[in-house]
């Protein structure tokens, strides 16, 4: 159903187009007024129910995909005029020589006046076909994906979509990338190399039961995302990246080429990427800023679970999965006690905290 602000700008224009009818009509000379208000009325009420109907029938077509479908419009007629810089009228006598002489050599009659209407009529359909095609190809690329020329070179992002992302192959492999963007953590369109799409094919092939495994969930972790209504993702082709023959070298290229950011969790890519001046994302660091700090001192209510390392340890876990290792609590393994924090010790794995009975 149509907004009721739409409705009134059809009904104002039926109005008009009323009006302007009735106007044409009246000012013809020698027909009664009756049949002149009759034929305006209707002749206005015909037109603009004609093209209330043509809106009705682009209604899905926004103001966006009227600019696209413009530029393309634009680049067809281009292509266009510039196979019209060739003498076609030339072309054409030269092909039809014979139907425009007669037996005895002379020219037909009009045979120069039907060249130019022939030429005419041609160019009409060159524009008209490359405007169509032109404008054609461009609604069915997608906003994002809408290249000219060269690879890469795109239309600015908008700010409401914010940067393009481009994962790598652990990012891919991850599989919370999904969950961080419909959160509202992460904007974006996702952006995955098809370089990245071959590595975890390898990876996938890999006679390694965990690699295998993990590219296996990365490739799962693809499709659902590329199959996604409420996620924008695409693979894109990358015969345009030459000049550096490094996985990561590639790329930080497409990243630096889209102007996008680049959502990893290797340590050492980011390292890189940011000497390069490339915004990073690692989902690493964000769920370690999440990660509720545990200050010495402080008491905290813990299930104990299992033993630890040493016979008189109990070990427990917060929610966010934080070890807290409390001495002295081997007899208490399987109830809930109140522990107070000690020291924490921060190692590759996390943080370790370590902690006394209260």
């Amino acid at each position: 159903m149509a907004p009721a602000s739409v409705n009134v700008v059809r009904l104002i224009y039926l109005l008009v187009c009323e009006a302007a009818g009735v106007a044409i009509a009246m000012s013809t000379k020698g027909t009664p007024v009756e049949i002149s208000l009759t034929a305006g009325l209707v002749g206005g009420l015909v037109v603009g129910g004609f093209f209330i109907w043509i809106e009705s029938l682009i209604k899905g077509f926004s103001l966006r995909g009227f600019s696209t479908a413009t530029f393309g419009l634009l680049v067809g007629v281009f292509c266009a005029w510039l196979l019209s810089r060739v003498d076609i009228s030339t072309l054409v006598s030269l092909a039809v020589r014979d139907r425009l002489t007669s037996t005895d050599g002379r020219e037909v009659v009009g045979a120069e006046a039907l060249v130019t209407t022939f030429t005419f009529t041609v160019q009409i359909i060159l524009y008209a076909s490359f405007g169509f095609l032109g404008a054609v190809l461009a609604l069915r690329s997608s906003r994002d994906d809408f290249a000219f020329i060269l690879p890469y070179v795109r239309f600015r992002q908008d700010s409401s979509t914010g940067q393009p992302v481009v994962l790598d192959a652990e990012a891919v492999m991850d599989g919370r990338v999904a969950g961080v963007v419909r959160s509202g953590f992460l904007s974006g369109r996702l952006v995955v190399p098809r370089f990245v799409l071959d590595e975890i094919q390898v990876l996938a092939g890999s006679p390694t039961p965990a690699k295998r495994q993990r590219a296996e969930r990365g490739l799962a972790s693809l499709e659902a995302m590329r199959s996604a209504k409420d996620l924008q993702m695409s693979i894109e082709d990358t015969a345009g990246i030459s000049g550096d023959e490094t996985l990561n070298g590639r790329l930080l290229q497409v990243a630096q080429l889209l102007g996008a950011r680049l959502l990893t969790n290797d340590e050492n890519l980011c390292n890189v990427a940011k000497l390069r001046g490339i915004d990073v994302l690692n989902l690493d660091e964000l769920l370690d800023a999440l990660r509720p700090t545990v200050a010495v001192g402080e008491k905290v209510r813990l299930a104990l679970v299992r033993g630890g390392k040493d016979d008189h340890q109990g070990v427990g876990y917060l929610p966010d999965g934080t070890m807290i290792v409390v001495n002295h609590a081997a007899a208490k393994i399987g109830t809930t006690q109140d522990v107070v924090v000690i020291s924490t010790l921060q190692t590759s794995g996390g943080t370790m905290v370590f902690a006394e009975l209260a």
